[in-house]
């Protein structure tokens, strides 16, 4: 790889782990703002619905936007928005304003991550399967050193830092992208003839709307009825029509030529919906101790941030190190083994979370961690080629794109759980509840593993 290839590297890098790191570091960050603006654990859940809700709808509507915009053009407006929207919500007077700059800055940094690999693969030609893997690596790695690097800062700086950070980030990246990615090359004369009308209707913006709402209706009714502790009629009304936004939303993806999900798709391929199916559970059970275990060390066991960030670190790690070993386990033996063992060992976690009491050793936290880690990195790994199994070559693209939807909606749910458990205030019997649902969600997700595997070994018989 030549000078300039690495230089082109660094700079994507350093823009694509934005996203990842920005969504982890606020996992113990949650206690201090809710100390901070003195809001109940429901409301300050927000913090992650808004960035994991704003992620699912920019990436894949920025991967479109590039086409006719230029893939460079995307990548530095979103380093802009990011560095505008980081440098705004550390100096936040109020938490409405924090969650707007927090949803702009989901925004910007999908625009860096949405287009990132693109350009990888457009320019770097020489040891393609290398770099991008490297550029994996920037995502993983940022993932997995946020609680660590968001516990440091706070205890530092409180929990502006954790917006703060991104400044160098964002502006390395623009210095080194502006000289080392080549210029967009002239648009054809069909994408510049194209209306915003016709912009629009490609990314199925009506789709996109209706998606949002639905969500964020049913989510406030849901949670608002929960923080209340009594059902009443304003959060009931906004809940069904959050149900009604969610079945026009769905009307309208099996009847548009473009839908921003493809639900058809889902329909058509069986193999393509269990493995998203999966992956959402799966994504779900991970965030919701990826979420919860940080506000159990700091509420429950009085364990300040960096300390709670460097235990954190135990999952990502695991996770790290787990994935190269799975993809190897999963040449050699199909998904179906990694999968299974995944789900056991999410189990096993799930259960561990139960025993813990507000006195357990560090090490039986570490224990929980390890596990779901471990699983972390069988899953990821497992169930992308599971989908690759069952995609088609010609929609392989459109796979992977409902792949990444379906991480985001699983740490949706993750975060609606715990707020629907936890309430006004985060709760040792909270947290163990949390821990009983997570273990039977996990059995489910064995059962449902054991059943891939049973039905692949009947049919290769």
């Amino acid at each position: 790889m030549n000078t300039r290839s690495k230089g082109l590297m660094i700079a994507v890098g350093l823009g694509v782990l934005l996203n990842p790191l920005n969504s982890s570091m606020v996992s113990v960050a949650i206690a201090r703002l809710q100390d901070s603006f003195r809001l109940d654990y429901t409301v300050v859940s927000w913090i992650v619905f808004a960035f994991y809700i704003a992620s699912a709808i920019a990436q894949p509507v920025m991967g479109k936007a590039s086409d006719l915009f230029g893939r460079r053009k995307i990548f530095l407006a979103g380093l802009v928005v990011a560095f505008v929207a980081s440098l705004l919500a550390a100096l936040a007077p109020n938490f409405g304003w924090l969650i707007v700059l927090r949803i702009v800055q989901s925004i910007g940094t999908s625009m860096t991550i949405s287009v990132g690999m693109a350009i990888v693969r457009m320019h770097v030609t020489e040891r393609q399967a290398a770099a991008l893997s490297v550029l994996s690596i920037f995502q993983s790695g940022a993932a997995a050193i946020g609680p660590f690097v968001g516990g440091v800062l706070i205890d530092w700086r409180d929990w502006p830092a954790i917006f703060m950070v991104n400044i160098p980030f964002t502006v390395a990246s623009f210095i080194l992208a502006w000289r080392m990615i080549p210029k967009d090359e002239p648009l054809a004369s069909s994408a510049r003839q194209k209306s915003i009308r016709q912009w629009l209707e490609s990314v199925d913006a009506y789709g996109i709307v209706l998606f949002a709402a639905g969500l964020v209706a049913l989510l406030v009714g849901v949670l608002s009825v929960k923080s209340a502790g009594r059902v009443s009629l304003g959060p009931v009304v906004i809940g069904l029509i959050g149900l009604a936004s969610l079945g026009a939303f769905v009307r309208r993806e099996l009847a548009t030529v473009s839908p921003f999900i493809p639900l058809r798709t889902f329909a058509k391929y069986s193999g393509i919906t269990w493995a998203n199916v999966q992956f959402m559970i799966a994504n779900a059970l991970f965030y919701s101790l990826f979420f919860g275990l940080p506000s159990y060390l700091q509420a429950v066991r009085h364990i300040g941030e960096s300390h709670t960030g460097l235990l954190m670190l135990t999952l990502g790690l695991c996770s790290l190190a787990a994935s190269p070993l799975a993809g190897r386990w999963v040449d050699r033996s199909g998904p179906r083994p990694a999968l299974l063992s995944s789900a056991l060992l999410m189990t096993f976690g799930s259960v561990w979370i139960v025993t813990l009491t507000p006195t357990t050793p560090v090490i039986g936290v570490s224990l929980a961690l390890a596990a779901f880690g471990i699983s972390n990195g069988l899953n990821s790994v497992g169930l992308q080629a599971a989908l690759f199994e069952s995609s088609p070559k010609e929609i392989i693209g459109v796979a992977s794109g409902l792949f990444n939807t379906s991480r985001n909606l699983g740490a949706i749910l993750a975060s609606l759980l715990i707020g629907i458990v936890m309430g006004d205030r985060f709760t040792f019997g909270g947290f163990r509840t949390l821990g009983m649902i997570l273990t039977a969600v996990a059995l489910v997700l064995a059962l449902m593993s054991l059943r891939r595997r049973k039905s692949g070994q009947a049919q290769g018989t």
